[in-house]
């Protein structure tokens, strides 16, 4: 064989191992959003390099990492060999397509734990040099290393809002700026303009309203069809009275900037159908009840009339299949899975309250007693899916003329007919008894303020652990000023107790995420749930303890996981970056949840918060795993801060 055709035999060999390095690489994240000619380029700078099981890839003592790994085939593991997951869990595993050290290339460290072989393992190798150069030359490769979970995440979003969007329509988005919804210039009128003058605009301009303005074109008022009716037909009021005399005034405004998402919650909040938007002050445009829901099937103002008005449990019962429904939407929308939960909370706050009032209009002969019906838990944190059960309490004032006790004889009837019906209405009954109705939940504020005081200053770990519900509480309906006084009383009390914070601490460690050590995931291994693992035990819960015992430690109000986390990040407990990431992984298995618990309802099956990692496609596993891994790194935040 001549020279020339020994070198064009290994140029077309080189090609095609090229080729099949591309094709793998665009099998997976951020390759697969990368130009096909940056991919190639890349791989001809790749080595691939071959370890026998047990041997070490990356050692915290070799120095600054010098190279990424790409694993090609068989497994690494991360993290100390020596410690089993049930000594701690800080091992996981890495999979063909997962990228290592990405954070200690970009810090130029070593890396922090070792990196071994689990199996024959081969890995595609990019020296630092090179690396530091597609960093420049790819946003998409810089993008998922600076940002390596939100890339992933984001990428799934799509694939989820593409899967739930079918047969919802064309573009519903309330993930985008409400100025992208204007279609046209607000009609408006003075201060001073006569109705009938106002009237002739709206029917020529077609339209059910008008917004009143000022000098200074700042919304001042709105008047619509039932302002006419109401203000005007019914009390025989002339025509040419001044619009100011009968508008609604002091319109909701939002700045043309914010998102729909806003004032959809508004509407529904207010029971309004028009939102004003303004630039500076200055009105700028009218958004609609329409305008953000006119491919929808269920409308999340409509749905909050419907509660409103409802005479019965029957008539609430009814709704949930509409609840269900308007997730599917929300998910079609792309809105963030902290909004649908936000939305899911709002409308159960709403039954309670309508199931409230329901029930204290029938007891007649109940006392003057002032109360505040109160949500703990995922309620109170507005952080509820689609599977719920009860967790409410009260909180009374007792009157001069009676005992604690007789106002607890007389309010737990009437709450355990609300509790019921909350049971009819879809919301299980608390299965632990932490309901309204349970004696041992409905207290007068001075004895919440003396259980507290029990649970901080002498509580056991087990009682603390079982307590921690409790530390989530939000007003339902009633006083909610009495709520806000035990919660500050609570909070100083607690950032002012180390002994109760270390215990809490020491309590939220003891969940950890659910990754093994000799695979991706450490699931069930026998019963009912074998080869599954719990996403709100061991996914949601990490971040949620952790998140409240930052509240509890420096004073922060908030209920909300994520509010914690940004408060703990402006207090600066915590990293605004580790916050972001955090972030992201919670509202991940957030939405796994709430998929899997629409499918489910789908197929029929009851509501679980049950997943098994190999039903899942290779992107949410993924991206599960990188979830898992945040939640880690947040448990190791505190065992740091506690020296746990």
């Amino acid at each position: 064989m001549s020279d020339n055709a020994n070198n064009n035999r290994q140029t077309e060999e080189i090609g095609d191992e090229v080729l099949n390095v591309v094709n793998f690489l665009r099998r997976h994240p951020p390759f697969d959003r990368m130009e096909r000619t940056a991919v190639r380029d890349m791989a001809y700078r790749l080595e691939v390099g071959r370890y026998p099981a047990g041997t070490t890839i990356a050692d915290p003592g070799d120095g600054p990492a010098a190279r990424l790994f790409i694993v090609l085939s068989g497994r690494v593991r991360g993290g100390n060999p020596a410690q089993t997951h049930e000594e701690g869990g800080d091992s996981w595993e890495l999979l063909p397509g997962e990228c290592f050290p990405v954070g200690a290339l970009l810090a130029r460290r070593p890396v922090r734990t070792v990196h071994e072989a689990v199996d024959e393992t081969e890995c595609l190798e990019l020296e630092w040099s090179d690396f530091t150069e597609l960093l420049e030359t790819s946003s998409a490769f810089n993008d998922f290393c600076t940002h390596r979970l939100s890339t992933l995440l984001n990428t799934m979003k799509r694939e989820v809002q593409a899967d739930a969007i079918r047969g919802l329509g064309e573009d519903t988005s309330l993930n985008i700026p409400l100025g992208a919804r204007l279609r046209r210039a607000p009609v408006t009128c003075r201060v001073d303009t006569p109705v009938r003058q106002a009237l002739e605009s709206m029917n020529s301009e077609h339209v059910g309203s008008i917004v009143v303005t000022d000098g200074g074109h700042r919304p001042v008022g709105v008047f619509t069809l039932r302002d006419l009716l109401a203000r005007l037909s019914l009390p025989e009021r002339s025509l040419d009275t001044r619009i100011d005399e009968v508008m609604t005034p002091d319109p909701v405004c939002l700045p043309r900037s914010a998102f729909a998402f806003e004032a959809a919650m508004l509407m529904a909040q207010h029971a309004i159908h028009h939102v004003c938007l303004v630039d500076r002050g200055r009105l700028v445009g009218v958004i609609s009840e329409r305008d953000l829901f006119s491919m929808q099937r269920v409308g999340l103002v409509n749905l909050s009339k419907t509660v409103a008005r409802a005479e019965s449990v029957g008539e609430l019962a009814r709704l949930r299949p509409d609840i269900h429904q308007l997730v599917d939407q929300m998910l079609a929308q792309g809105v963030r899975v902290a909004q649908i939960t936000q939305m899911i909370t709002m409308i159960n706050d709403q039954i309670t309250r309508r199931l409230i009032e329901l029930h204290l209009r029938e007891a007649a002969d109940l006392p003057e007693v002032q109360f505040s019906w109160v949500a703990f838990g995922s309620e109170a944190r507005q952080e509820q899916t689609l599977k719920t059960d009860q967790d409410n309490g009260a909180i009374f004032r007792t009157p001069e003329d009676m005992t604690p006790d007789q106002v607890r004889e007389s309010l737990t009837p009437v709450f355990r007919r609300i509790n019921e019906a909350l049971d009819q209405c879809g919301y299980p009954l608390c299965q632990g008894n932490i309901m309204a109705s349970n004696p041992e939940c409905c207290l007068s504020f001075e004895e919440w303020q003396q259980r507290f005081t029990r649970w901080i200053e002498q509580g056991t770990p087990e009682h603390l652990l079982q307590a921690s519900i409790f530390f989530d509480f939000r007003t339902i309906a009633g006083n909610a000023e009495d709520v806000e006084e035990l919660r500050y009383w609570l909070l100083d009390r607690t950032a002012r107790n180390s002994r109760f914070r270390r215990q809490m601490a020491a309590n939220a460690l003891q969940l950890r995420p659910p990754l093994g050590v000799f695979r991706s995931f450490r699931v069930d291994s026998r019963g009912e749930y074998r080869n599954t693992l719990n996403l709100k035990l061991n996914g949601v819960t990490p971040f949620v303890d952790t998140a409240r015992l930052f509240s509890l430690a420096h004073r922060l109000p908030a209920t909300n996981t994520l509010s914690r986390l940004r408060l703990a990040a402006d207090a600066r407990v915590v990293d605004p970056g580790d916050v972001d990431a955090w972030s992201d992984a919670y509202d991940y298995i957030q939405m796994l949840r709430m998929r899997i618990n629409q499918e489910q309802r789908a197929a029929g099956e009851p509501l679980s918060n049950r997943v098994d990692p190999s039903a899942l496609n290779d992107l949410d596993r993924r991206v599960l795993k990188e979830a898992f891994r945040e939640a880690r790194q947040l448990q190791q935040r505190l065992e740091s801060i506690y020296q746990l």
